[in-house]
């Protein structure tokens, strides 16, 4: 008996699956909503110091999608995920702010991966100052002031602990999810 095209088997002799476009932007669709999901947490506890300080738990997930996906797939759900979150709780300036962090970051986190010099923690860690980066030159811009950017220090900080931090957690997420995610 001969099997099929579609049947043919990996080394384990188990079916080989082959995921499908549908497969594809349905998983991209679960991914968004999960980062949704810890936007709408993070918007629920209060923020942890100063404003504009906050654990980023919603790059968890992109940094998963970077690593599991494309680039452009994870910009994709981080974008929609900011759209989605402005819309339903942090309106329209929030949006605006995280979008340019979520722009800024995603562009520098891209770019280290690429370079397989960093881990996991390491790219997720840049995305945080990154995005924090991104969010104090929206501020700068609107309220017309450039002495804002003397509250880069703390944001620094800020972005290289809740990296770290999220980036150690998509590194033991990422361990456990399975290799077709």
């Amino acid at each position: 008996m001969t099997r099929s095209h579609n049947n043919r088997t990996a080394g384990s002799g188990a079916p080989m699956q082959r995921r499908t476009p549908a497969a594809r932007v349905a998983t991209l669709a679960l991914l968004t909503t999960l980062a949704l999901m810890f936007s709408y947490i993070e918007a629920l506890i209060p923020a942890p110091g100063p404003p504009g300080v906050k654990l980023g738990i919603a790059n968890i997930v992109v940094v998963i999608c970077l690593y599991r996906f494309s680039a452009g797939e994870a910009a994709a759900v981080n974008l929609l995920r900011v759209a989605l979150a402005g819309l339903l709780f942090t309106g329209l300036f929030g949006a605006l702010y995280s979008a340019a962090g979520a722009v800024l970051s995603l562009i520098g986190m891209a770019l280290l991966k690429k370079t397989n010099l960093f881990s996991m923690a390491g790219v997720s860690m840049a995305g945080g100052v990154l995005h924090n980066l991104g969010q104090l030159i929206v501020a700068a811009f609107l309220v017309e002031e450039s002495a804002i950017f003397y509250y880069f220090p703390l944001l620094l900080f800020s972005g290289i602990a809740s990296g770290i931090l999220t980036g150690i957690v998509a590194t033991l997420v990422a361990r456990k999810l399975p290799a077709r995610l």
